[in-house]
């Protein structure tokens, strides 16, 4: 199992400490310092069964800088603005074989434990 965390974030912390209690210790990549490949973050958006768009943080400030809304971003361009600017990326996303959820609230890990 493993967690794109963010330790500054509650629902992050929330998230990695429910994996904790049940006793897995998980794989934590702090994706701020550490972001995925376009084609990890590619793999992980069709686990998730979403778009890019879905899984972006659009209250962070780069979000409004870039007028991102109001582009028309390809699936490759809008993933590859979110590695460059890994805030954008929603957290935290926990992965476990082929299977993702966002801990979006903590609880949604419970599917994986």
């Amino acid at each position: 199992m493993q967690i794109l965390h963010n330790p500054r974030c509650s629902k992050s912390r929330q998230t990695l400490k429910l994996i904790q209690d049940a006793g897995v210790e998980p794989d934590v990549v702090e994706y701020l310092d550490s972001p995925p490949t376009i084609q990890r973050l590619d793999e992980i958006l069709k686990m998730l069964d979403m778009e890019p768009q879905q899984l972006m943080r659009k209250g962070e400030a780069v979000y409004k800088e870039l007028d991102i809304k109001n582009q028309n971003l390809s699936r490759r361009e809008a993933i590859k603005l979110m590695i460059e600017n890994p805030k954008l990326i929603e957290r935290p996303i926990v992965i476990k074989g082929d299977k993702a959820v966002v801990g979006r609230p903590p609880e949604n890990v419970n599917e994986l434990l």
